[in-house]
């Protein structure tokens, strides 16, 4: 996911831009904004080039049903248009460090731990050689079934408040499209590749499939249902140590039964993810839809 903050008086949020279809991320067209207007190349000890470009660090702390994890990023910001002009455009990223991928972890079924949570997100600091205060913008969202827990606000507001000046949200389904499609490249396809053509970007997560349409640049349409890849959660032994509500209902389905502590066969497993499978492709070709 990839999120900025714009300075100046006209300041907003990437999520601001998603919902309106514009593009502000101009990656790979640094070369336009390297040369003066008379072709000669500027100065970076300049003072009129550090006035025109800034450097941010950033980080985004995704925490999923299924899955959390961190990137830290380096951000180069241009001024935008005509000169003295109070809006920064994002014209280059540079990765610093991807944490690894930490299954969410939960004290029960409708509580995230925080303890164990905070000590990953500050290990990934750590290995990432950065501190809060290296930090100058970022973004703390939480997604998928991982938003439904009771304690979600308040660890996106912990976190938000521990690791800089952040965005904090939790994700509803339509921005969890949107954003899964600008993540995946669908939306800088569509519009730096020219042509009409359509794209469908599947996001299957922990709790819930998002879909998005994408035309020219633009989400057109977004959509989501209950198939994620972490409805049933097992333990090193297999034995399931949580369930979600959805579980109870494609296993019904199913034909199979479902219970804390109880085990899945591979039998089981392969008719519960047929179950999954149907309904999202009846969903994805628009077909006759099953209860």
């Amino acid at each position: 996911m990839r999120f900025r903050t714009i300075p100046g008086k006209e300041q907003r949020t990437s999520m601001e831009n998603l919902e309106t279809g514009a593009l502000y991320l101009h990656e790979g067209h640094e070369d336009e904004f390297g040369e003066e207007e008379d072709g000669m190349p500027m100065d970076e000890d300049h003072p009129m080039w550090r006035s025109e470009r800034i450097t941010l660090n950033s980080v985004g702390i995704d925490i999923g049903s299924s899955t959390s994890h961190l990137i830290f990023s380096r951000l180069t910001l241009r001024r935008q248009g005509i000169a003295l002009s109070s809006r920064f455009v994002v014209v280059n990223r540079e990765i610093i460090h991807e944490s690894p991928i930490l299954l969410t972890p939960y004290v029960d079924k409708t509580t995230i731990d925080t303890d164990k949570l905070g000590e990953f997100i500050h290990e990934s600091y750590r290995q990432a050689g950065l501190t809060p205060n290296d930090i100058d913008t970022g973004a703390v969202i939480v997604t998928g079934e991982a938003a439904k827990k009771k304690n979600a606000e308040a660890i996106a507001a912990l976190f938000s408040a521990e690791a800089g000046k952040f965005v904090c949200a939790s994700a509803g389904h339509n921005l969890e499209a949107i954003l899964a499609s600008y993540g995946s490249g669908a939306v800088h396809m569509t519009y730096h590749e020219g042509g009409d053509f359509t794209v469908m970007n599947v996001d299957i997560g922990g709790g819930t499939c998002k879909i998005a349409i994408v035309q020219q640049g633009k989400v057109i349409d977004t959509c989501a249902l209950e198939v994620g890849a972490r409805l049933v959660a097992m333990d090193e032994n297999g034995k399931i140590n949580r369930l979600e509500d959805t579980a109870l209902k494609i296993a019904k389905m199913a034909g199979i039964s479902l219970s804390l502590g109880g085990t899945m066969s591979d039998d089981d497993k392969e008719k519960f993810s047929q179950v999954l499978c149907d309904a999202l492709f009846e969903v994805l070709e628009r077909g006759k839809l099953s209860p």
